[in-house]
């Protein structure tokens, strides 16, 4: 099975370009930098309630403790809010007053005012990413785009396998993105 594509930066703005021209930017921004900046499963986003990203002071969390029942391998896992997705919630939060919502409600809403399955989100992603003219992308973009980004920043490969919420190693290493301009700096080390 072929794998995502991993999104260069000049991709991921086209994007974002792209939701900022449609209706429910907010909501479908947040959606993406959720996949892009914490790594998440479209499962796990789906998912998400308004308790689960906000405190009881309508603040987001610094760490969002995802249930066993909403991830692929039934073990809860947190996933840490780093500063670029905390100001992504925020302004998503503020745009749409989110922390006005009951804390069991859906943290997404669809346009229905209902949760997003994950494959109706997937199916967002899909179409979010063909209107900016990317090939071979999907839901898992963003989560390879995630595990990739702190691999090349030098992260242990057991944190990002902790914070990808796998399993096995192997399973972590097969998605990280390599190419030729990463060998060719790996081999002017030596």
């Amino acid at each position: 099975m072929k794998q995502a594509k991993v999104l260069s930066e000049s991709e991921l703005k086209r994007v974002l370009a792209v939701i900022a021209s449609r209706k429910h930017a907010a909501r479908n921004r947040a959606a993406l930098m959720l996949s892009f900046y914490a790594g998440m499963r479209v499962g796990e986003i789906a998912a998400l309630t308004v308790k689960d990203v906000l405190t009881g002071d309508s603040q987001v969390k610094d760490q969002i403790l995802l249930r066993g029942a909403i991830t692929k391998t039934g073990e809860a896992r947190a996933v840490f809010v780093g500063d670029k997705l905390r100001k992504e919630l925020e302004r998503y939060v503020a745009a749409l007053k989110v922390a006005q919502r009951p804390g069991d409600t859906p943290f997404l809403l669809t346009q229905k005012q209902t949760a997003f399955s994950p494959n109706t989100l997937c199916q967002l992603f899909t179409n979010l990413y063909g209107a900016a003219g990317i090939d071979g992308a999907s839901s898992h973009s963003g989560r390879r785009w995630f595990i990739t980004r702190l691999a090349h920043s030098g992260v242990s490969a057991k944190v990002i396998m902790t914070l990808a919420g796998h399993r096995h190693l192997s399973t972590t290493q097969r998605y990280i993105e390599v190419n030729d301009a990463m060998m060719r700096a790996a081999v002017e080390i030596l």
